[in-house]
C-alpha cells in the first residue's frame, strides 16, 4: 500500500512539473494561452442630487 501511494506521489510531482514547463514552453511552440480581447462599453445614469 506505501508504494501506491509512493507511485502517486510521483506522479502527481512529475505532472505538476509538466504542467509549469508547458505553461513557459507552451508558447514558444504555438501554444497562445492569453484571452481573446474585446472591448466593453456600457452607460452609467448616476443619480445624484
Amino acid at each position: 500500500m506505501g508504494k501506491l501511494f509512493k507511485l502517486l506521489i510521483f506522479l502527481l510531482i512529475i505532472g505538476f512539473i509538466g504542467l509549469v514547463g508547458y505553461a513557459y514552453i507552451g508558447p514558444f511552440f504555438g501554444a497562445d494561452f492569453s484571452p481573446a480581447q474585446t472591448e466593453t462599453r456600457q452607460s452609467v445614469t448616476l443619480d445624484g442630487e
